[in-house]
């Protein structure tokens, strides 16, 4: 049976009516990735979030109503099991009921409890204190914002890398997280004699963290050795929100056969490819992990690899849901990721996805209010638009393009290879000197070109 759950939400000064249901709206999108039917939303205004349990105690009582809980947190700490106290609670209960009576209530209780959501969402992230109250006031398993994410990219992740970096920020999730059992007093021996189960736990975790990062460190070595042979080319970096339609741009672009979901975060993995029909010099395509409004910090860290093609990129596709009423908010997390890690300055063109789900109206609107800046609005399934983007990427690097004549000596004609690699070959003749060329590229190739021809 799918699990049902309900979303909480505090709505707090300075957040708009229109800004609160768009989170909540996503929040849902978020957990219907992780596979849960969405069964009500209790919302409430607040100057801040309850200390206890999120939300005060009506509202509190209201989503008890929804999970079959109590609705109130009880005092105290919770109570010690023991034999004798459980033997004493099975005798105060009286006989057994006479089997020979009609069972219609029992039953009707039991198909009730079917009904109840078993997972309360919060829509922040909270303090362990607060999941544990909530957890006793509705007898639900509680998640949080950042705990949904975090389960998304570990359900997601495929590379190896992936599976590291997750990881890492689900051990950093969970590490504060720990909390002492019912005796709250246990005792370990040997190397940290005296620590408590739960601060042993903690040392195991960040030793874990500890051996996870010299492994993906390994990795990024690896990666920057590539990224490093690739230097010279010209790369192209798409970025945007969550399922804003990078990898069918990606898809489009070059031909490979990158996973395309509608799903959040259906990426994780950095796919690099060249675009298509290849042109020359060669331009490489990057797809990146997508953002998201309150993405973890510890997530944002965490997928360092994957965020540097954005940064080392010569142009970047600011791919957004041309059919997503939210998109200006969207645009803007985007943005801000990338002011982050230190990418703003980096070339960037707006691209206006999924065009064939809006009509002409709303297109010429998006023209109107972006297309100063150079925006394009297309569709991913028509090949014409993406042909038009292509060529538009090639007008990009084109437009910083030189041309000039150079000289191939005959006792270095290895080197045309690389001259055409790396420079669009316009004119070819040859003379006494040598392999004449007229070329265009970029005026850093041409002096490494140079370098090559004189060492």
């Amino acid at each position: 049976m799918t699990p049902r759950a309900v979303l909480i939400a505090v709505q707090l000064p300075g957040v708009s009516d229109a800004d609160h249901a768009s989170d909540l709206a996503e929040l849902e999108r978020l957990v219907r990735t992780l596979g849960f039917d969405v069964v009500a939303t209790v919302s409430q205004r607040r100057d801040a979030l309850a200390a206890a349990a999120v939300l005060g105690e009506g509202k509190l009582k209201q989503l008890a109503e929804l999970t079959g809980g109590k609705g109130t947190v009880p005092s105290g700490a919770p109570e010690v099991k023991t034999k004798v106290r459980a033997k004493w609670a099975a005798a105060s209960k009286g006989p057994d009921k006479d089997p020979s009576q009609p069972r219609a209530m029992e039953d009707d209780a039991g198909a009730e409890a079917l009904d109840k959501a078993t997972v309360v969402v919060v829509d922040h992230e909270i303090t362990p204190s607060q999941a544990r109250n909530l957890e006793r006031a509705t007898g639900a398993r509680v998640l949080d914002r950042t705990s949904v994410i975090v389960e998304i990219f570990h359900r997601h992740a495929r590379s190896r890398e992936a599976r590291l970096e997750v990881e890492i920020a689900r051990l950093n999730y969970v590490a504060p997280r720990l909390r002492e059992s019912s005796g709250g007093k246990e005792r370990q021996r040997g190397k940290g004699a005296g620590e408590t189960a739960v601060e042993l736990d903690r040392r195991k975790i960040r030793d874990r963290i500890a051996e996870l990062r010299e492994q993906l460190d390994a990795i990024h070595k690896e990666n920057e050795n590539r990224r490093h042979a690739r230097q010279e080319q010209l790369r192209v970096a798409l970025v945007g929100y969550t399922n804003a339609g990078k990898s069918s741009i990606m898809r489009a672009l070059t031909g490979s056969d990158v996973l395309v979901e509608d799903k959040l975060f259906a990426t994780l993995d950095t796919t690099v490819r060249a675009l298509q029909p290849e042109t020359k010099p060669r331009i490489l395509v990057s797809d990146t992990v997508g953002f998201i409004k309150k993405l973890p910090h510890d997530l944002v860290a965490s997928f360092r690899s994957t965020l540097d093609e954005a940064l080392e990129a010569t142009l970047l596709l600011h791919v957004v849901d041309a059919a997503d009423p939210n998109q200006d908010a969207q645009i803007e997390v985007t943005r801000s990721v990338l002011r982050e890690i230190g990418a703003s300055l980096v070339p960037t063109k707006l691209l206006f996805n999924k065009a064939d789900r809006i009509d002409e109206a709303a297109r010429q609107a998006i023209i109107r209010k972006h297309g100063a800046d150079g925006a394009i609005v297309l569709s991913a399934h028509d090949p014409k638009e993406v042909a038009e983007l292509s060529r538009a990427i090639v007008a990009f690097f084109e437009a910083t393009m030189v041309e000039q004549e150079i000289v191939v000596p005959y006792v270095k004609q290895a080197l045309l290879g690389e001259v055409y690699a790396n420079a669009r070959v316009l004119g070819e003749s040859y003379d006494e000197s040598g392999t004449r060329l007229t070329v265009r590229a970029l005026p850093g190739a041409f002096a490494r070109l140079r370098r090559s021809l004189e060492g």
